[in-house]
């Protein structure tokens, strides 16, 4: 949704330069969680078609060397040939009610969708500065195209920006490059690798709707499967003597079958086969039941 002059939009090309206490130190680098990347997605799927790019705010944490982004939310603006707009009160309001639910999260920069740093970039970049002010604001930028899979990389960059000229105006401005890391949980590979996999087979013909939630099952289960294979073939080697074993690795899957065991003795497996076990009873039970209800009412019919 674009916006208009009826809006509380403020034009940027109007602000007044960031403060010299926002230049801070450079982080080291800025490591973005999954759930900041997929709110990006979602927010340019849903731009209107007179939008080049969106952007929006990112929030996260902030350390000595390191930046991480958390999670995000769009901004409302709009770009002509001649002036860009930012709704900073709805940026604000929507800062307000995050800070609500994360606490601990903080503002540390913004991000757009394609690869164009221009001037209204720098001036975007001079807005958030004030909102990250001691520290310097980061910019991410999200490539989307299609063709950008095939070049490899994630479609990631992250920058911030350096002040050029002896009196710096909000538009004269350099990004530098920031290395930058995606950070995930392992509860979130199986989804990530799912989604990789079908921005790989996007040009054989393969979607999402063609496949089904047991066919991600299925896959996972091979996937371990696979990897069970591979740990078995490597220990019956070291065993016959046909490779030296690494020690580190022997103390890893000593440590990983000792936690195996330890998470089976404490009856989580079993619960939790046994909460199933029950659910299919109750499942059979109302079948049961529900089918001889009927039955019962077709012999008492008159």
């Amino acid at each position: 949704m674009p916006v208009g002059p009826s809006t509380s939009a403020a034009y940027l090309q109007n602000s007044s330069p960031a403060p010299n206490g926002s230049a801070g130190r450079t982080p080291s680098l800025v490591t973005v969680h999954p759930a900041a990347l997929f709110s990006i997605l979602d927010h340019y799927l849903r731009r209107t078609d007179s939008q080049d790019r969106v952007i929006g705010t990112l929030l996260g944490t902030r350390t000595d060397n390191e930046v991480e982004v958390r999670s995000s939310f769009a901004v409302l603006h709009s770009e002509t040939s001649e002036q860009v707009a930012v709704d900073m009160e709805y940026h604000q309001t929507m800062y307000d009610l995050h800070r609500k639910v994360h606490p601990k999260e903080t503002i540390v920069g913004w991000y757009s969708t394609g690869e164009n740093l221009n001037t209204y970039s720098a001036l975007i970049q001079n807005f958030y500065s004030q909102e990250t002010t001691p520290h310097q604001a980061i910019h991410l930028a999200l490539r989307t195209g299609i063709d950008n899979v095939a070049e490899g990389g994630a479609g990631v960059k992250t920058y911030v920006s350096s002040p050029v000229g002896i009196f710096p105006k909000p538009e004269n401005c350099v990004f530098v490059p920031v290395p930058c890391e995606l950070r995930f949980h392992e509860a979130e590979r199986s989804g990530l690798d799912f989604l990789a996999n079908t921005a790989t087979l996007n040009n054989s013909q393969a979607s999402l709707q063609g496949t089904s939630e047991l066919d991600v099952l299925e896959k996972a289960l091979r996937d371990v499967q696979d990897m069970l294979d591979r740990v078995l073939a490597y220990v019956q080697q070291v065993l016959a003597g046909e490779i030296k074993g690494d020690p580190a690795i022997g103390r890893y899957l000593m440590d990983t079958l000792c936690s195996s065991t330890e998470d089976l003795d404490k009856g989580g497996f079993n619960t939790s086969l046994q909460d199933t076990l029950m659910l299919s009873y109750l499942a059979n039970l109302v079948r049961s039941q529900a089918e001889l209800s009927s039955r019962l009412a077709l012999t008492t019919a008159p």
